[in-house]
């Protein structure tokens, strides 16, 4: 055999799988295309996890909303971040052009046109089914993480919830949150150095800001009710396919902390609340992080390390994630070494930093004897990328330069009267559309200031005096604070519920 009939041997038995799989295209050698040497992906192993990474203009969107279609065809339900706004045509079929016919002729696979179950998301005001938690639910760990507390700041966070629920308060938005830290440092200062020990108002302070700073990157249109219940994510149509669940992040860009609270919120509810799955023949579900360097962009490292955790461990869930950016640098190399799945489409050399940062691109591939990896980087066309996948045993596949197989759906944005048929044909828009402020912390702390406050004009209220009885200096140091906090339902809730089976 000549060395074009060795290569595409090579590569049709490196990428043969016995099972279900998805065909992401067929393999390049020296710019002829091999249409016998399909690149399969068994759909087994997408919960292991994947990178798809390359310069803008390169085919990275293209090649997310190909395997999304097919993930959703086999039955997979999908959650796509849609940073730059060009992922709601997939709910209409593409057209036959001419240049898509030509690919597919090339490839090897007849084309055809499909448009896919859609429900559109939403962080912020934009329309949509919108995603909400309550603070209650976050949790005191996470909401540490989120605002990079230190541990003594940390600490006082798990004392306010610890307060909250020893007096039956429920805190459901960050107006909640910042009416307890108000209380606690005026009126209520006696009242929980009494229960709780004493606190810094520096610390209280720091945190009052660190909250506001949340709040105005958004993070008062996410934390509240109704909260959103991941299940609703894996949904199937009458036909069976999955649901493709496109979340709009077109105004959230320069909010990167909104979008770190969001990803690791979800992640870790997700993580939380499904159940060990074993070895699965396909992924429960599949989430795509378009722009992925917002989340790691202003990451402290205990951020990091939670994200690299979860991550680790959600797989087991039957959770598969991608990470979808223009360098792949830009994932921390923890979380990187986890992804089976890599996608490399074009980088350009522009500069020596590019140059170098090729060369620590390529680093991430397997050797070929037939490509040389940083050169093929640099000259791969639109469409077209190096692909290294896992096998059905978990063993890494050659690597591939491969021609990617052209979307179904429409590669171009729904128009507005397209968008309001998806959004009319929604059954979960009414379901979390009206913002629901219950009886929280922020009411029930409002009418005992009010109390306060008549007492005070009406000449009644007086400082309580400290009783220093037996029963009361009992209070003060038969039970250490710390103890009461690591025994609670907060630290149950915050540290076990959410993190125990992730540590």
């Amino acid at each position: 055999m000549n060395r074009e009939e060795v290569f595409a041997e090579h590569i049709s038995k490196g990428y043969s799988c016995k099972g279900d799989h998805i065909i992401i295209g067929s393999a390049i050698l020296d710019g002829h295309v091999f249409s016998e040497a399909k690149v399969r992906i068994p759909l087994k192993t997408l919960n292991r996890h994947g990178l798809i990474s390359g310069a803008t203009g390169t085919g990275k969107t293209k090649s997310l909303q190909v395997i999304s279609e097919h993930l959703s065809e086999k039955g997979v339900p999908v959650l796509l971040m849609d940073v730059k706004g060009d992922l709601s045509g997939i709910a209409v079929p593409g057209t036959k052009e001419p240049f898509i016919l030509e690919r597919h002729e090339k490839i090897g696979l007849p084309y055809s046109e499909k448009g896919f179950p859609v429900e559109i998301l939403s962080l912020s005001k934009q329309e949509g089914v919108r995603l909400r938690a309550t603070v209650s639910e976050f949790g005191p760990v996470l909401l540490s993480r989120i605002l990079d507390l230190n541990d003594t700041q940390a600490g006082i966070v798990s004392v306010i919830f610890k307060y909250c629920d020893d007096n039956s308060m429920a805190l459901l938005d960050l107006k909640d949150l910042k009416k307890v830290i108000q209380y606690i440092t005026e009126e209520g200062k006696e009242e929980l150095e009494r229960e709780y020990g004493r606190m810094s108002t520096s610390s209280t302070g720091i945190i009052f800001r660190k909250i506001i700073e949340l709040e105005q990157q958004g993070g008062d249109l996410f934390f509240g009710e109704l909260s959103f219940d991941i299940i609703d994510l894996m949904r199937r149509d009458k036909n069976g396919n999955g649901y493709i669940n496109i979340l709009r992040l077109t105004d959230i860009q320069d909010k990167p902390k909104l979008f770190s609270t969001f990803m690791l919120s979800l992640l870790a509810e997700v993580y939380n609340q499904m159940p060990e799955m074993g070895d699965l023949s396909k992924p429960e579900l599949v989430i795509f992080i378009d722009e992925a360097h917002l989340i790691f962009k202003e990451a402290s490292k205990a951020l990091l390390d939670q994200i690299e955790t979860i991550v680790k461990l959600i797989r087991s869930k039957g959770i598969g994630i991608f990470f979808v950016t223009q360098d792949p640098t830009d994932i921390p190399n923890g979380v990187l070494a986890q992804l089976g799945l890599k996608i490399q489409h074009a980088l350009r050399a522009f500069t020596a930093a590019d140059r170098k940062a090729i060369k620590l691109t390529a680093e991430n591939y397997p050797l070929s004897d037939y490509y040389k990896t940083e050169d093929t980087i640099t000259s791969l066309g639109t469409g077209e990328a190096l692909i290294t996948a896992l096998n059905e045993k978990g063993i890494p596949t050659p690597l591939a330069a491969t021609m990617i197989r052209a979307p179904m759906s429409r590669m171009d944005i729904l128009s507005d009267e397209e968008l309001s048929a998806v959004f009319r044909s929604s059954e979960l828009i009414n379901k979390y559309s009206k913002t629901i402020d219950g009886e929280s912390a922020f009411e029930i702390l409002g009418r005992k200031l009010q109390s306060l406050e008549k007492e005070k004009l009406s000449g009644k209220a007086g400082k309580e005096p400290v009783r220093r009885t037996t029963t009361t200096r009992r209070r003060r140091t038969g039970v250490n604070p710390v103890v009461k906090v690591l025994t609670s339902a907060t630290f149950i809730r915050g540290v076990m519920g959410i993190l125990k089976k992730m540590i």
